[in-house]
């Protein structure tokens, strides 16, 4: 089945809301974006998502992009979710830092993993005491999925599942996304330029089809209105905080792990694609084996894909998938 009327055929009428919520931090407010069915009147734990995204991207740029006339969030508010996606402090709609006013080389790399955790906890308190309930889903990529692991590892009581794409975990090299060098307090990171090292993780003859035509541009444009500090500039580019990358260099790339996922006690899917390079498939495996107080957990590995797999031609098999692993009644 073509998947564009695939996607088109399970989206209904949906509500949109985009919220402020305080952080924990006095003149720093987190965004929320929420997407539910107009017609959902009921919520429950069960039907109920927060999203996170990872160290450089938003989540309305990660999971609200309308790839193909239909986003993450448009899919999975398709299939009856009342979901909720964060952007941590520093990153889309969200306060950005004060010093993030100043040259970038004038303060210490800001928002690491422990910043990133207590916003996930506010976003987590706003929703559960704003629909009445007492768990929810977690959906995280990347160095989200860091921080939606570590939230969960000391607050299993109010997750019911966690879904995890390419999570970091320890790595046994220098990661790609960190070039090097000396950390100011955030980098700019010139999008446009971003599709060659995107399509570099592919084989050379499966880099014309992986990202369906116009897909990059929509992308590309979307992710630079979610600073228009940085879009303004000549070329443009986004400001991304550089205490995740802080804490990719002095833990995961050196082996060392920000939390224990023993402790992780809910049940958990892991999402990896084959090409990934910033999350390979060996670390895939170790996180995964780590999980050992998980009560069930499962693999779903996703040929042709890349770390940007939620963005590219196979994105629906991971839509389908953590869907499908939200909705199932095991116990």
């Amino acid at each position: 089945m073509n998947q564009n009327a695939s996607a088109r055929a399970y989206r209904p009428d949906i509500a949109v809301e985009d919220i402020m919520i305080p952080s924990d931090t006095a003149g720093i407010s987190l965004h929320l974006r929420n997407k539910r069915p107009t017609a959902l009147e009921t919520f429950s734990a069960e039907r109920t998502i927060l999203m996170m995204h990872g160290a450089t991207y938003s989540s309305g740029s990660l999971f609200d992009v309308p790839l193909g006339g239909i986003s993450f969030m448009d899919y999975l508010a398709g299939h009856g979710y009342d979901v909720f996606a964060l952007d941590v402090r520093g990153y889309g709609g969200s306060t950005r830092p004060p010093e993030m006013k100043a040259p970038a080389q004038d303060s210490e790399p800001l928002v690491r993993t422990e910043v990133g955790v207590r916003d996930l906890a506010s976003a987590v308190r706003y929703i559960l005491r704003h629909r009445d309930i007492t768990r929810l889903h977690l959906v995280a990529m990347s160095w989200g999925g860091s921080v939606a692991g570590a939230y969960t590892a000391g607050n299993n009581d109010k997750v019911l599942k966690l879904a995890l794409v390419a999570p970091l975990w320890l790595l046994n090299a220098p990661a790609p996304i960190d070039a090097g060098g000396p950390l100011g307090a955030y980098r700019n990171v010139p999008v446009l330029d971003f599709r060659e090292r995107w399509l570099a993780a592919a084989p050379e003859a499966a880099r014309p089809d992986l990202i369906p035509e116009g897909w990059f541009e929509l992308w590309a444009k979307i992710s630079l209105a979610t600073d228009p500090q940085g879009s303004a500039e000549t070329p443009p580019v986004m400001r991304a905080v550089n205490g995740p990358i802080l804490d990719i260099r002095e833990y995961w790339a050196a082996g060392k792990g920000l939390y224990d996922a023993r402790d992780i006690r809910v049940p958990v899917l892991l999402v990896h694609a084959e090409w990934d390079r910033d999350v390979p498939i060996a670390s895939a495996q170790d996180f995964f084996l780590s999980l050992k107080g998980a009560p069930y957990r499962r693999w779903i590995e996703i040929g042709e894909g890349t770390h940007m797999v939620l963005l590219e031609k196979n994105r629906l098999q991971a839509f389908d998938a953590i869907s499908q692993f939200l909705g199932e009644n095991y116990t």
